[in-house]
């Protein structure tokens, strides 16, 4: 069916000489046949336009009263840009349509007064829905409701934001079951299921999935650097001079990093040879809001030759000038890496300019994974996630802010996101409780009894000030927060454990994240300010370390990006290495070093764990080769030294790498292996995640800091009151102390669950672990050398590094691993 195109709006599209794109004109026809719509095109291809042409034809009439249209985003800059380019139209066509923002820094006058007088546009984020849905009569503002437009879809499905932005749908569908769905997505790597998650609130609508065809593919190439690449290490120096050259050659570039210290570093090394005084900028989380909107406007306005950012600039803002994006390390993911692709050249019959800079020899081949992929079209991006129990509490108190409810009608709703479509009455029924009362252990304190049920059998609040409370913290963003490190004098150590009391007073050595700390046991040592130090434990917010008297770290601190190496990525990975045929694509300094592990020792092969063991010093090593990102080696690090400690082959820590794992030890791991004392199928075994994995977490404070997050999103610890902020050390002490009575008291305690289910999930990799577990049983790959072997090189480099900065840094790193190439090569 053809589309039907108001006059006013076809001839606002001829006087620009444009004609509507064919996919602009497929959304608008599946909206005329009634059905909502999920439309998949590449960033720079008019999405936008797309999502609100349907809204402009049913508006341009000027009869529509009311709210007809809610547009949301994942950022509240999408929101504010979206608005600015769809004034611009409806102001030179005179249309009658009021398009409004909401977001946290709206005005709460001008919030009180959109919900008794809607715009008929509304720009919002998940947040903001979910207070508005949260008050009561909520069905007058959306009563109206005709049209919504998710936008950047696929950037809010793989969070707890997307979480809660299901919820929220499912309850636009009751309150406006008229309404119609309009997701917006670039990089989708299983459209099906997400179709799905748009259609799960309207089971009795069509929903249509629609590809933009045609546009030229991506241009993608890796930097031929003419300078040595470094064997380990994130943070490209040596590539500062060409990419300066590059900014040059180009009108405007983007140059993605993956961490902010990374942006740190980068910007500050281009400033240094910045001898034309080129306007560079800087743009990150870290910064100020109004730093970051300064930067944007002088992008937009075509003043800046370069910025350097992080995944802040990932979406949303469309720049015409952009034409080419840097990759500084390694993508991680060719959907991200198409996602910002996309931020350059936005002329569909035009390919985009990507440049990938690896900061070191395995991102090298990394790098050559996500070219091919890309090429060939492929998605590698995050799948929707189940819902969250914690995620699913918050919003059951904001449904009885909204109104009483009787829980069946509310079990009936839930079920209708898609993150909630296999929820069980049982579970429902649990959080219910928790809400209610704080659940079994922690319903004789009044505090907890946020719910009350009414002879009719609805449930309310407790109390009107509850409403008031939810709204102060509603959300799911929790801030990573830092943790001062204190130096202290151990007492009572014994075997490396402290057995007394830990020290008062002492000196703060600086902060670290919260996270690193979660995966340490008492006594486990690392770097810190140029010293190794101990694990003394952790109270309020600091962390007790004492100096430790171990020549190595047990955990090196490290620098790197905080993104996991996607599976599909890694398991290019593998191949390249075990294809010698396709080594002439690499430079010939990162073939030569793969042939050199050929001779000297094993290449690991597609579909098998290469280990090896050889010894070094005092100290005998066991380094292999999984591929499957830092995060899943942490926790099998973790998991192996407590398996070797019972086997008694005496570890005394590791290091984790995106693509490798080296555990050493006093013990003889080669006699161990070759005398069949030590077994690698049974120590690589997949049970390791159950007993031993069960109690490494209950050692560990990675628990209680990730219970911490859950309880905050459930709203049984407030952030926020009227006129006062709770202080991170004041939230940890509550949480701890909540913590410790419900594993005590009611370990099957709902957010118990949703804690484990959280540690699992983004912080150990258990899934993925797990995977690589049943891949290479019975296709493990020992070799016992009698020295280092060149690829263990750059994972044997991060063992009890300095934390040196700059140039001196990599000039460092490169005379250590020339000395372990000469000790591979028997030179020495």
């Amino acid at each position: 069916m053809a589309p039907h195109l108001p006059p006013i709006i076809d001839d606002w599209f001829a006087a620009r000489g444009w004609t509507p794109r064919a996919h602009q004109r497929d959304v608008l026809a599946s909206h005329q046949s009634g059905a909502s719509q999920l439309l998949i095109a590449p960033t720079g291809a008019g999405k936008t336009l797309a999502g609100f042409l349907p809204t402009l034809s049913d508006l341009v009439d000027g009869r529509f009263e009311g709210l007809h249209t809610l547009y949301i985003s994942p950022l509240k800059a999408l929101a504010v840009d979206v608005q600015r380019n769809l004034s611009t139209p409806i102001a030179e066509m005179g249309l009658p349509i009021r398009v409004e923002t909401r977001t946290g820094d709206t005005s709460a006058a001008k919030r009180a007064r959109q919900r008794i007088k809607p715009p008929q546009v509304l720009l919002t984020t998940p947040e903001q829905l979910a207070l508005l849905i949260s008050h009561p009569h909520a069905e007058l503002m959306f009563g109206t409701l005709r049209r919504v437009v998710l936008d950047e879809l696929h950037a809010l499905v793989t969070s707890k934001r997307g979480e809660l932005l299901s919820l929220g749908l499912a309850r636009l569908a009751r309150l406006a079951p008229d309404m119609r769905i309009t997701a917006l997505s670039a990089t989708i790597a299983q459209p099906e299921m997400l179709r799905d998650w748009i259609a799960r609130p309207l089971p009795h609508r069509r929903t249509d999935l629609l590809h933009m065809a045609g546009g030229a593919p991506p241009e993608l190439s890796i930097l031929q650097t003419q300078e040595r690449l470094p064997w380990a290490g994130h943070s490209a120096v040596y590539a500062h001079r060409e990419l300066y050259e590059t900014i040059q050659r180009h009108k405007t570039t983007l140059l993605f990093v993956n961490t902010r210290s990374q942006a740190e570093m980068l910007f500050q090394g281009l400033w240094d040879i910045n001898d034309e005084m080129l306007p560079i900028a800087l743009h990150h989380g870290s910064l100020s809001v109004e730093q970051r909107r300064k930067v944007e406007a002088a992008m937009a306005s075509g003043k800046l030759k370069a910025v350097v950012c992080t995944s802040t600039l990932d979406l949303g803002i469309d720049w015409g000038d952009v034409d080419l994006v840097v990759q500084v390390g390694a993508p991680k993911g060719s959907s991200r890496m198409l996602q910002r692709i996309g931020r350059a050249n936005h002329r569909l019959d035009d390919p985009s300019q990507a440049l990938l800079v690896p900061s070191n020899r395995f991102e090298v081949l990394e790098c050559e994974a996500a070219v091919e992929a890309v090429a060939e079209g492929h998605q590698d991006s995050e799948d929707p996630m189940p819902g969250g129990y914690d995620v699913l509490a918050q919003h059951v108190l904001g449904m009885a802010c909204a109104e009483p409810f009787l829980a069946d009608d509310l079990y009936a709703e839930v079920i209708c996101a898609w993150p909630y479509r296999d929820l069980t009455r049982e579970k429902f029924d649990k959080v219910l409780d928790f809400v209610a009362t704080g659940g079994y252990a922690l319903r004789a304190y009044e505090r907890y009894a946020r719910l009350k049920q009414n002879p009719d059998g609805k449930w309310r609040l407790s109390h009107p000030q509850v409403a008031q409370q939810y709204r102060l913290n509603i959300g799911t963003i929790i801030e990573e927060p830092m943790i001062r490190v204190r130096l202290v004098r151990a007492r009572g150590q014994k075997q490396g454990r402290t057995t007394g009391p830990i020290g008062a007073g002492g000196r703060v050595l600086g902060e670290m994240e919260e996270y690193f700390f979660g995966t340490l046991s008492l006594g486990d040592t690392f770097m810190f300010g140029g010293e190794i130090v101990a694990f003394e434990g952790m109270k309020d917010n600091e962390a007790f370390v004492s100096r430790a008297f171990s020549k190595d770290p047990k955990i090196p601190s490290y620098m790197g990006g905080k993104f996991p190496l996607s599976t599909y990525l890694a398991e290019r990975v593998r191949r390249i290495m075990d294809s010698p045929g396709e080594w002439q694509k690499l430079p010939d300094q990162v073939s030569d070093w793969l042939r050199l592990q050929r001779d000297l020792s094993v290449l690991p092969r597609r579909d098998s764990l290469l280990v090896e063991t050889f010894p070094r010093g005092t100290n005998n090593f066991l380094v292999c080769y999984p591929f499957e990102g830092r995060l899943a080696h942490q926790t099998l690090g973790m998991l192996l030294t407590r398996r070797l400690e019972r086997m008694r082959a005496r570890p005394l820590g590791f290091v984790a790498s995106e693509y490798a794992l080296a555990i050493w030890g006093l013990g003889d791991l080669s006699a161990l292996i070759r005398t069949d004392r030590l077994s690698l199928d049974d120590l690589f075994s997949e049970d390791m995640l159950g007993d031993d994995l069960e109690a490494w977490l209950d050692e560990s404070a990675l628990m209680k800091r990730t219970f911490r997050n859950c309880a905050i999103i459930a709203g049984l610890i407030e952030r926020r009151h009227p006129g006062k902020e709770k202080t991170g050390r004041q939230i940890t002490m509550s949480s701890d102390i909540i913590y410790d009575v419900l594993y005590q008291h009611e370990p099957d305690h709902i957010l118990i669950e949703a804690t484990r289910r959280d540690a699992a999930r983004g912080l150990l990799d258990i899934e993925r672990l797990g995977q690589m577990l049943a891949r290479i049983r019975h296709h493990i790959v020992h070799k016992p050398l009698h020295q280092i072997s060149p690829l263990a090189v750059p994972v044997m480099l991060d063992i009890g590094k300095e934390p040196i900065f700059g140039e001196a840094r990599e000039s460092a790193m490169a005379d250590a691993a020339d000395e372990l190439i000469r000790e591979a090569l028997g030179e020495r």
